[in-house]
């Protein structure tokens, strides 16, 4: 059988493993210029023109934007269900409850419409996930926000590179959070960045992330140890070097794709987006998990199901709202492989599966 054409793939070369060893041997292994140098690199990288404060990971990132934020007891924050769980974990460390809202079918983001209907006396903000790499539509998320009096935050957990209307995500709300975990569009290795639309919302982030304090044992609010290493800043800075080669790779395996699978629904780009592909994600409306067995079985190809269980349901959270579109997304959704690591020959392999098993149960 070909060899295995897994979903995700982390890339890690000699030039991180160097970048970790220069570190190492430095003595300088806690929060230091690694650090400052990666947060001033990142915003430079992907013209952001915010401050940007890294942290040990990105639910640290999410759960620090909205204390920064001042969310808490007693307030609610609308959230999508289909993502990951960290999404509503964030908001329910802070106190405050995620009340959570349906996603539009094209790119699996927060409806609008749907987040206005969910708005109550006690809704303080809204908080988007730019799913698979796709933004959300943040405009009218905005517009929203801007008639109910909420403030808006974004996950960009998995959006590295891009943008809407030539604005790029992390540059809509009062922060935004990009995750840097093994297997997102750039690592390094553990760890998130997240960046501040204002120097009140940058302090507080910088406060909270070590300890409550600016200045050591003055402690001004209390705060938690989420600070990134200096050695994981290093591995984030190498990286930082590659991502645009790679997502430009992961555009193209995508556009091979979309142009040669058939019997399944590739994924919609809006017209003014810059989709940088996290995850390849198509619809099998009859037996999804059959699908992506039958991929593994008898083409020795992965894929990802991810979120089969919506968020709205995990025993934490247990709401009982009726969202159509997510349950029908969780039923659904399966993610191709699309990393860079994919070359043309497993891009090929990848359509033929596809349509084959497409065909076959048609």
């Amino acid at each position: 059988m070909s060899e295995f054409i897994s979903p995700a793939k982390p890339l890690i070369g000699e030039e991180e493993i160097e970048a970790v060893t220069r570190v190492m041997r430095s003595g300088m292994v806690a929060q230091g210029p690694e650090v400052k140098a990666f947060e001033a690199e990142f915003d430079e990288h992907f013209g952001l023109g915010r401050a940007c404060v890294a942290v040990n990971s990105g639910t640290s990132g999410l759960h620090l934007g909205l204390l920064a934020a001042g969310v808490g007891p007693g307030d609610e924050v609308i959230v999508p269900s289909f993502t990951f769980a960290a999404t509503a974990n964030s908001v329910a460390l802070t106190g405050a409850t995620p009340v959570f809202a349906d996603i539009e079918p094209e790119h699996f983001c927060l409806d609008a419409q749907a987040v206005e209907a969910a708005v109550t006396e006690r809704t303080v903000g809204v908080m988007p996930v730019h799913l698979y790499g796709h933004p959300a539509n943040m405009p009218r998320l905005q517009a929203v926000a801007d008639k109910h009096g909420l403030k808006v935050f974004e996950d960009a957990a998995q959006a590295h590179g891009a943008s809407l209307d030539g604005i790029p995500v992390g540059a809509f709300g009062q922060f935004a959070m990009f995750s840097l975990y093994p297997t997102k569009n750039m690592t390094s290795g553990e760890g998130g960045m997240v960046t501040a639309a204002d120097s009140e919302t940058e302090r507080l982030l910088r406060l909270y992330r070590n300890q409550g304090m600016e200045r050591q044992y003055h402690n001004e609010v209390v705060g938690l140890n989420n600070r990134m290493t200096d050695i994981h800043a290093a591995i984030g800075r190498v990286q930082l070097t590659k991502v645009s080669q790679w997502t430009r790779k992961r555009q193209e395996n995508a556009a091979f794709l979309s142009s040669n699978l058939k019997g399944v629904t590739p994924p919609i780009v809006a017209d003014s987006a810059v989709h940088v592909y996290h995850q390849y994600t198509v619809r099998i409306p009859e037996d999804r998990d059959g699908f992506a067995s039958a991929l593994k079985s008898e083409y020795n190809i992965g894929s990802g199901m991810f979120y089969p269980v919506p968020n709205h349901q995990l025993k934490p959270f247990q709401a009982d709202v009726d969202l159509p579109q997510t349950a029908r997304a969780a039923r659904e959704c399966l993610s191709l492989p699309v990393h860079p690591s994919v070359d043309q020959s497993g891009l090929e392999r990848i359509v033929e599966a596809v349509n084959a098993l497409a065909k076959a149960g048609a």
